[in-house]
């Protein structure tokens, strides 16, 4: 099924996950559009300065991909913090915790994909 830029729904979380700012959460396919186990699949727009609180995933796991833009993570796995550029790409397992933020001057655009555990 082809989708095209303009049918996709955007939404405005404040402080996601107890984070600061806004994100823009971009809908590229939502549950019901596609049959395979997952809770999202989006496109996130951080601007600068803005960013998702460190939350945990259970029974499902989280894969951010940077498009645009230099991000902070924050993941239980690592050491500290990791910067990521685009083309880089994180995992966050089941029982797994992690953050992102744009400390940058410029947004950062990511792609966001939820996948649940059967």
């Amino acid at each position: 099924m082809l989708k095209r830029a303009e049918m996709m729904v955007s939404e405005i979380k404040e402080s996601m996950r107890g984070g600061d700012g806004q994100v823009q959460i971009t809908h590229i396919y939502k549950p019901g559009e596609f049959k395979g186990r997952a809770r999202m699949c989006a496109k996130i727009t951080l601007e600068p300065g803005c960013s998702i609180g460190l939350h945990e995933h259970v029974n499902e796991e989280e894969i951010y991909y940077i498009i645009r833009g230099q991000a902070i993570l924050t993941d239980s796995t690592e050491d500290g913090e990791q910067i990521l550029n685009p083309g880089d790409a994180s995992i966050t397992l089941g029982g797994q915790s992690h953050a992102i933020r744009n400390s940058g001057s410029e947004p950062v655009e990511l792609l966001a994909l939820i996948l649940l555990y059967s």
